[in-house]
């Protein structure tokens, strides 16, 4: 009785929602994420502790897409692109990461990625015949052209060389949109079955951490955090706004998401 109770009310409210304007909308959406970066900001003490979260549910997902394809023998709904970009900014990341730190993300990297490489082998190779190109029309070069570019003229400025400078701001700003390939397949679908959506919806808190992070670190120093010394003249409000704009991009995403969740669908269907 009491779980009917609940499914009713969850459906008031996404009835509600449903009835409101985009704007009100994006507001709610704002609104709910600084209080949700506020409760983060007093329940963590370590602050570092939100990147490595983010790169574990980031490796969760993954998983998620090993099981879908070793169990289901389908790639279906997978965008090959998306993983292509994720990849490619992975590698990078692990190459910047072994000559910069060497810790815990080096390894969760290094994990990341091989599990990635053997989800784009099984989309080319084992599964292609269920892999739908005709709906993966986003090109890698319109998320990656602009990142390199971007790289190049707005880096962090620290003790380490130029190139490692550069390939570091290459993977921030190729990673806030490596998801847009997944995303234009699933609008072009329209309907995504569940390990797919589970994969996205891991995406979307994994990067949801990441920008809580760089928020509370803001918060923390009253706005020097952007402007720190020997950082680059913009590199640090560049990199939020890149966080930010992943973050946004998952935001409509995980609404539908965890709507369909509550009402018990079983696929997820996106607006046009």
């Amino acid at each position: 009785m009491g779980k009917r109770r609940g499914v009713s009310a969850v459906n008031v409210v996404f009835g509600w929602l449903r009835k409101q304007s985009k704007k009100v909308k994006i507001a709610l959406g704002v609104i709910l994420s600084l209080l949700l970066v506020v409760f983060l900001k007093f329940t963590v003490k370590n602050y570092n502790h939100f990147f490595i979260a983010s790169e574990l549910i980031h490796a969760a997902g993954i998983i998620i897409l090993i099981y879908k394809l070793t169990r289901q023998k389908t790639c279906s709904g997978l965008s090959l692109k998306s993983q292509e970009v994720t990849a490619v900014f992975l590698a990078v990341r692990l190459i910047c990461s072994i000559n910069m730190e060497g810790d815990i993300h080096t390894v969760l990297d290094f994990a990341t990625l091989v599990s990635t490489l053997w989800v784009i082998y099984m989309i080319r190779f084992t599964l292609k015949a269920s892999y739908i190109k005709s709906l993966d029309t986003c090109h890698n070069y319109y998320v990656l052209v602009p990142s390199a570019i971007l790289a190049l003229i707005i880096h962090p400025k620290t003790s380490y060389n130029y190139i490692h400078s550069v390939m570091w701001a290459f993977c921030v700003y190729s990673e806030s949109v490596s998801v847009l390939p997944q995303l234009r397949l699933m609008q072009n679908a329209q309907i995504i079955e569940p390990f797919t959506a589970h994969y996205v919806f891991a995406l979307g808190i994994a990067r949801f951490l990441a920008c809580a992070h760089w928020l509370i670190q803001v918060f923390e120093t009253r706005g020097r955090y952007l402007w720190l010394i020997g950082a680059g003249y913009f590199w640090f409000p560049v990199a939020l706004v890149a966080e930010l704009i992943q973050t946004f991009i998952l935001a409509d995403f995980c609404y539908y998401y965890v709507k369909s969740v509550m009402e018990g669908q079983l696929v997820l269907k996106m607006p046009v």
